[in-house]
């Protein structure tokens, strides 16, 4: 019997119009960042920003721990001259580039706010970007916040997916069996971590293209999971 539903955030929860890998955006996001805090870089300074990030790019170099913003943008900032006190205008600047035009898909309110009449424990597990603060991460799902009994990042397991120790702390906290629990994800890593930490896998899966990730079950709406707790 499922007691509790995990979810990813983004393209599960969220619809963003980035893509998954920031890497040929670097240059433009310092740009923003640049205009927004009056800075002039030369070339040599972008330069350094994207070998930086590129450094801790996870879909480049994965890392199953996490690294906080603070070590990230530190290094970033020291290196290009931008005065330690900026950091969190840096931050801020840099994360609200990605974020822009981002949405919570129109049948997520409903389907939370019904699994939680059901009585479901409602968490989330998301991996951040280069460490982005759950201030700015969470501010995405702000509108539907109030039905997510435990809100998670990897800021606060420290580790990322597939690495299933994140669900396992959920579980905990939850004070539930780990095998009654559900993690849905759109991504391979998460069913990975669903299936390392030996939880019940859900695939959300919008495209409708063939993704066998070994996934127990596979939705196209997360209005779907109404109906597997019914049936």
């Amino acid at each position: 019997m499922i007691k509790a539903i995990v979810f990813d955030i983004g393209q599960t929860l969220v619809e963003y119009k980035m893509p998954l890998n920031w890497s040929k955006l670097y240059r433009p996001a310092f740009a923003s960042v640049a205009d927004a805090c009056g800075y002039t870089f030369l070339d040599s300074q972008y330069q350094y920003a994207s070998q930086v990030l590129t450094k801790y790019n996870a879909r480049i170099n994965p890392r199953e721990n996490e690294i906080s913003s603070n070590q990230i943008f530190g290094e970033i900032i020291r290196g290009m001259d931008i005065p330690a006190e900026d950091i969190e205008k840096v931050k801020f600047h840099f994360y609200s580039y990605f974020k822009r035009d981002a949405h919570v898909y129109p049948e997520v309110g409903e389907t939370l706010k019904r699994l939680s009449e059901k009585g479901i424990l409602l968490g989330t597990l998301s991996d951040v970007a280069y460490g982005m603060d759950n201030v700015y991460a969470m501010e995405d799902i702000s509108e539907i916040i109030k039905y997510i009994d435990y809100p998670l990042t990897s800021n606060d397991t420290g580790f990322r997916k597939p690495c299933g120790e994140g669900l396992k702390i959920l579980s905990d906290k939850m004070q539930i069996d780990i095998k009654e629990m559900a993690f849905v994800g759109d991504e391979e890593k998460d069913i990975m971590c669903a299936v390392n930490a030996g939880v019940y896998s859900i695939l959300i899966n919008r495209s409708g293209s063939i993704k066998n990730y070994g996934q127990n079950k596979e939705i196209s709406s997360l209005g779907e999971l109404l109906n597997i707790l019914d049936g």
